[in-house]
């Protein structure tokens, strides 16, 4: 059994056990989350959202909160003596499947 959810403004296809990076949420690492914008439940039986499915839930425990890898933006003007070096890491939530109420 498998679910797509939104998370972030991003949807995530999940199984249980899998491990899912996500935009930061606000719960302590060994917090249980659980995530009710269930948008797709497959397997033996097929349930469809409209945007959401009713009743379904996925449950999740967070693992660890931490920042990715850095991006480095460098902005450059040739002839002007212009140079701009900016770094960003952006904040994660890991999480782990435990199970899928569909």
């Amino acid at each position: 059994m498998y679910a797509i959810i939104e998370t972030g403004g991003k949807q995530v296809k999940v199984a249980v056990g899998d491990k899912i990076y996500v935009e930061k949420l606000d719960a302590q690492p060994g917090s249980d989350v659980k995530i009710e914008k269930v948008l797709f439940v497959g397997g033996d039986s097929v349930k469809v959202g409209a945007p959401y499915v009713k009743g379904a839930s996925v449950d999740c425990k967070v693992e660890k909160q931490g920042l990715s890898k850095k991006v480095v933006i460098y902005k450059y003007k040739a002839k002007a003596n212009e140079r701009k070096k900016q770094g960003h890491r952006q904040p994660y939530t890991c999480l782990v499947v435990k199970a899928i109420n569909a």
